[in-house]
Order: structure tokens, then C-alpha cells, then sequence
């Protein structure tokens, strides 16, 4: 989701990839309430942070507290940012309908918004 966000908020500012220390998939819940946000992220995958071995990064956003725990370290030069946000599938696994389920993921979605459209201004102060 946070990736689907930054290339609509930021996309002319930001070049988002999404990955991480144990991908998991694309989930099709996160796809659903984001096409309801009006952002479609079905074409979106996810990758294992080995595969952007060489995309030059300016900056990291960790947006789960595993990955902030867990993250390699990067180059001096990289400026990694934190913000952790709950885990909608563990959430969700607790739900007794779906659509008490999905609205752990439109939530979440929605802190994430708020959290994106605040990183140009963040990133150009860094």
C-alpha cells in the first residue's frame, strides 16, 4: 500500500519501490481497499530487499517494526526512515466478517496516506 501511495502522491517526486526481508505477496485485501481509494496496485509485486541490491537509494522508509528491527544496514548515505503501522492480515486473521476484516486494511491504508503525503516535505528537509 505504501508503495501504491507514493508513486500517486509523490510520483513526479518520488521513485517508490516496495520490498522487504520476507515478502509475503501481494495480498488481495491491500488491492481491494486501495482500488476503492482509487489507486490500483494489482500490477504491483513483492520483492525481497536483495533484489534492489543495485538501485541506488536515496532514501529508506520502513513501514513495519519487523523491518525496522531486521533492516541490513545501508550505506552511510541512505537515510532510512521509520513510521510503523499496523499489520493488516495479522489484524484481519482476528475478524469474525470480512467486512470487519477490511476495515483493519482501510485503516491502515488511510494512516499510510497521511504518512506519504507528509515525505516530499520530510525527504527535502533530510
Amino acid at each position: 500500500m505504501a508503495e501504491g501511495w507514493a508513486r500517486k502522491i509523490g510520483g513526479d517526486r518520488i521513485e517508490a519501490y516496495s520490498a522487504g526481508i520476507d515478502p509475503q505477496g501481494l495480498n488481495p485485501n491491500a488491492v481491494k481497499v486501495m482500488r476503492e481509494a482509487g489507486v490500483d496496485i494489482s500490477t504491483h509485486r513483492s520483492r525481497h530487499l536483495d533484489e534492489l541490491a543495485d538501485v541506488k537509494l536515496d532514501y529508506v522508509v520502513t513501514v513495519c517494526d519487523h523491518a525496522h528491527e531486521h533492516c541490513p544496514r545501508f550505506p552511510a548515505k541512505v537515510t532510512v526512515f521509520h513510521q510503523g503501522f499496523d499489520d493488516p492480515p495479522r489484524l484481519a486473521r482476528e475478524a469474525s466478517s470480512e467486512e470487519e476484516a477490511l476495515a483493519h486494511y482501510r485503516r491502515v491504508r488511510d494512516e499510510i496516506r497521511a504518512y506519504i503525503e507528509t515525505l516530499p516535505d520530510s525527504l527535502s528537509e533530510a
